[in-house]
């Protein structure tokens, strides 16, 4: 087995829209504290924040659903069991996957929840995260597992 060495986390933010106002600094130092928290301070994670017209584009593509979304998840893990850690075997193993975002769709669905645009999105990234880390919510077991996990690391931030 290869030897893997430390690296520092890479947290790359690529904002495609203009719509609304996004503080990358603020985002990567939550995502930071996040991953910081579940043990994976030095792997790679990708933020694409998009519009709902991009965003519809890949959920139709990607999960046959012709519509808007807030997030889409791409783990690089996908076998990864909810809670298990990963175990790289090479560097290129410390790598949690891409999120993509439509902050338009975060923005319109916030009032829905009663937060302001920045607790939505963090708790959109978050949400992301999990299912970057395997879990789901395909069952109302798998869903309570996944919830608990969210508000673990919302009260991070």
């Amino acid at each position: 087995m290869q030897k893997v060495k430390k690296k520092d986390m890479a947290v790359l933010i690529k904002n495609k829209q203009r719509k609304v106002v996004i503080e990358n600094d603020y985002l990567k130092k939550n995502i930071q504290k996040v991953l910081a928290y579940l043990e994976y301070p030095n792997y790679d994670i990708g933020l694409w924040i998009t519009t709902n017209a991009t965003i519809r584009k890949y959920n139709k593509q990607y999960r046959e659903r012709d519509k808007a979304t807030s997030i889409l998840s791409f783990s690089f893990h996908p076998k990864l069991k909810p809670g298990k850690k990963i175990r790289p075997k090479t560097d290129a193993d410390k790598n949690l996957g891409d999120l993509i975002i439509s902050a338009e769709f975060i923005k319109k669905d916030a009032p829905n929840w009663n937060q302001t645009f920045n607790e939505r999105l963090n708790a959109t990234i978050v949400h992301g995260i999990c299912h970057l880390l395997g879990y789901t919510h395909k069952s109302d077991q798998a869903f309570g597992k996944m919830q608990k996990k969210e508000r673990e690391l919302l009260a991070l931030l």
